[in-house]
């Protein structure tokens, strides 16, 4: 019976000791992602992703599906209107073996254009908001950002 549960409790300690370690994973596989947005680094930005993650803007509502529209639809639309930009995380991050949630504050200077249509309002810009990150095998699978966009807009005076 003391082998059995000597086998048991080893076998939890193992167990809980991956988690552990997959938990530091996703936080510093998301650590390099804000890093590299704070560098304003679009390639480097996008190396964290998946090829088929999905990244979805809840503000936009539409998802961007793969890693090449994810960089291109919003890691290039940001860092190009928000060349000065900072990416910060703002609480303690809520980790697990295969993500991490955790609010943030976003500010920068909107000197770049959004698109063609949407140029540069030229006014600073700072919001809040909370991600929710899924990451597998090193590479982050899913993002989800919710932020006050009418916050967001009247900065800018849209």
């Amino acid at each position: 019976m003391r082998n059995c549960l000597r086998n048991f409790s080893l076998i939890l300690l193992c167990g809980l000791t991956t988690l552990a370690q997959a938990a530091d994973d996703a936080k510093a596989i998301v650590d390099g992602y804000m890093a590299a947005w704070n560098a304003h680094d679009v390639d480097k930005a996008a190396s964290f992703l998946a090829d088929d993650a999905v990244f979805l803007d809840a503000a936009v509502g539409i998802p961007q599906n793969g890693k090449a529209a994810a960089r291109d639809n919003v890691i290039k639309v940001f860092i190009g209107a928000l060349p000065d930009l900072t990416w910060k995380m703002t609480s303690a991050p809520i980790v697990s073996a295969d993500g991490i949630a955790f609010q943030w504050e976003f500010a920068g200077h909107n000197t770049g254009a959004w698109s063609a249509d949407t140029p540069a309002a030229n006014k600073p810009l700072k919001f809040q908001g909370v991600s929710f990150v899924r990451v597998k095998d090193g590479k982050i699978t899913y993002q989800g950002d919710y932020y006050d966009a009418l916050g967001f807009n009247k900065q800018l005076g849209w």
